[in-house]
């Protein structure tokens, strides 16, 4: 289609619509799905620096379309796309060794909707291939990421990589019929390829800590502390793999508490190698839980022994450990740090003291403490489990 007005920041353009059509089920999906298409082919054009300025930490891509010979089936005649610190977010997915093209491939296929929604019914998709989340965060999340942006690149940067915390690849703010949402694009820490038979949630804390029966009705429903603790369950790394990891988990919370952060999780999948099952179908159906276990490469019909299903696991798989050969359970491991985008200001510590009042002798165990008091619950209860 001819005669798009693309709106930049400083002038209109005229694009010409690729023969790629961005067919969605929700029109915010179709218009993302532009957007992420867009915007690689405009990085495409763009000398990367060899370093990033402070001024890349606060640039961003405009654009607005109306033409009103779309389709409205298929696209929405009116819409905008902003894209937040372009440069900064590439830099990050060169890092973790996501190409450009494969991120465009991933996210330019029909999204996939995960049926358990965030406690503050935000939307969760994932990618066809569920390597990506994308999550559908408020607008005082975006203010949060532009606030640790600059230390979070250089905490990524100084550890090469090598952390639990979560992998951002982009961020967008999308607008249709006048409507405003924001998209943060991240890794998938749970599996893309092993069916995910056990899932939790945990913080270290107790206080309203446990699935509600509904939520234990999804086939692998996300279960939380108190479910952990009355499962009798602990996490079998073995003493070489458990200080690695315990390491690098110290090492994240103490940046976290240098950004006075708190509320964050530990998200843990866990595959069990005897139960087995590797995913065949990129395009389970989203009413189904097991999209959340975000596995989808091919395989062949289950011929695989258990053995050979765990031989490759670390392939690919950056969250991913396998447990202990003396354990006497056979499982890998999906472990990452999620939802730190929380901080620690005058809501968080009028909440506390609300909280504290109504908790009375449970005070301990809830989960809006101080920064400092959080992270080091938060680290004993998964030192005590992790064995």
């Amino acid at each position: 289609m001819d005669g798009h007005k693309i709106k930049t920041k400083s002038k209109f353009k005229v694009r010409h619509q690729k023969h790629k059509l961005f067919r969605a089920n929700e029109p915010l999906l179709s218009v993302l799905m532009w957007g992420v298409n867009f915007s690689i082919h405009e990085l495409e054009n763009v000398n990367i620096p060899v370093m990033l300025l402070p001024e890349h930490f606060k640039a961003y891509v405009k654009i607005r379309i109306d033409n009103q010979n779309f389709n409205k089936e298929v696209m929405p005649s009116h819409f905008k796309v902003k894209e937040y610190c372009p440069l900064v977010f590439r830099a990050f997915r060169e890092y973790w060794k996501i190409h450009d093209s494969r991120f465009r491939d991933s996210l330019t296929e029909p999204l996939i909707p995960l049926s358990e929604t965030t406690k503050s019914n935000l939307t969760l998709y994932q990618s066809s291939d569920r390597r990506f989340i994308l999550k559908c965060i408020a607008k005082e999340d975006v203010e949060q990421i532009h606030n640790i942006l600059p230390e979070y690149h250089r905490y990524i940067v100084e550890t090469q990589g090598d952390t639990l915390l979560p992998h951002f690849y982009a961020l967008y703010r999308l607008t249709v019929d006048d409507k405003e949402s924001y998209v943060l694009v991240m890794r998938n820490v749970l599996s893309t390829k092993y069916k995910i038979h056990y899932k939790y949630d945990v913080k270290g804390s107790t206080v309203d800590r446990s699935a509600t029966d509904k939520e234990k009705l999804n086939p692998c429903p996300t279960l939380k502390d108190n479910d952990f603790i009355e499962g009798k369950r602990t996490i079998d790394l073995g003493s070489e793999q458990k200080k690695i990891f315990m390491e690098r988990l110290k090492r994240d919370v103490n940046f976290l508490v240098s950004q006075h952060k708190m509320d964050y999780s530990l998200l843990i999948g866990i595959h069990d190698l005897d139960q087995g099952g590797i995913e065949r179908d990129q395009t389970t159906s989203s009413g189904d839980m097991n999209t959340s276990d975000l596995s989808g490469n091919e395989s062949s019909e289950g011929s695989e022994s258990p053995a050979q299903i765990g031989d490759d696991y670390s392939s690919d798989e950056p969250f991913t450990m396998r447990s202990s050969e003396a354990s006497s359970r056979r499982e890998l491991y999906n472990l990452g740090v999620i939802d730190i985008l929380t901080y620690y200001g005058m809501k968080k510590k009028s909440a506390h003291v609300a909280k504290t009042k109504l908790s009375g002798s449970d005070a301990d165990g809830i989960s809006t403490v101080r920064p400092e008091i959080y992270a080091r619950r938060f680290l004993d209860f998964i030192d005590r489990n992790f064995t």
